[in-house]
Parts: C-alpha cells; structure tokens; sequence
C-alpha cells in the first residue's frame, strides 16, 4: 500500500467523488458497449463515431473530477493549513487540470 506522503491518502480510502466518478465510468462502458455492437453489425462510421465521442467525454469527465477531489482533499489535507498564495496556485492548477 502506497505512504500517505505519495498519494495524500491510503490507498483504497474513500472519497466523496468517488460515487459521481464510478458513474461516469459505468456510463462510458454503456457507451463502449454500444459501439462494440454497432461496429459488429456494420453500423455507419458517423454513428460510431459518436458514441466513441461519448465514451471519450465521459472518461474524460471521471477523469477531471478525480483529479479535482484529489487536489481538493488529498493534497490540501497533506499540506495543511495553507496560505492564500498556495490556495490561489491550487486553483490556478485545477483550472489547468481541466485541459488534460
């Protein structure tokens, strides 16, 4: 199991995003599974690209609000107390974050 100090929490702790992200998750293998049947029977390639662009949104979303609730709780809680300077980077950071 990975020290606090690497990933602010232990592995396996739960977290309040968590829920919301196994949601998304579960509507991308929805998603992932409709393009699976549409290619198997010879559906149109504007349609599944579609869906591929709602599997990858959805994935993406799960994605950012990992990354947010980690920033928010894991990484703060590991910092402590933290100035308006550090809180003001913090946020800086998670508007970056979205672009990845």
């Amino acid at each position: 199991m990975p020290d606090d100090h690497v990933t602010g929490a232990r592995a396996g702790s739960s977290h309040a995003s968590h829920p919301e992200v196994l949601k998304r998750l579960k509507r991308a293998q929805g998603h992932l599974a409709t393009v699976m049947a549409m290619i198997e029977a010879d559906r149109g390639c504007l349609e599944i690209a579609q869906q591929l662009q709602a599997v990858e949104s959805a994935i993406g979303n799960a994605k950012r609000l990992l990354v947010h609730d980690h920033i928010d709780n894991c990484i703060e809680r590991a910092a402590g107390p933290i100035s308006r300077g550090t809180r003001s980077a913090l946020e800086e950071f998670k508007a970056i974050a979205r672009y990845l």
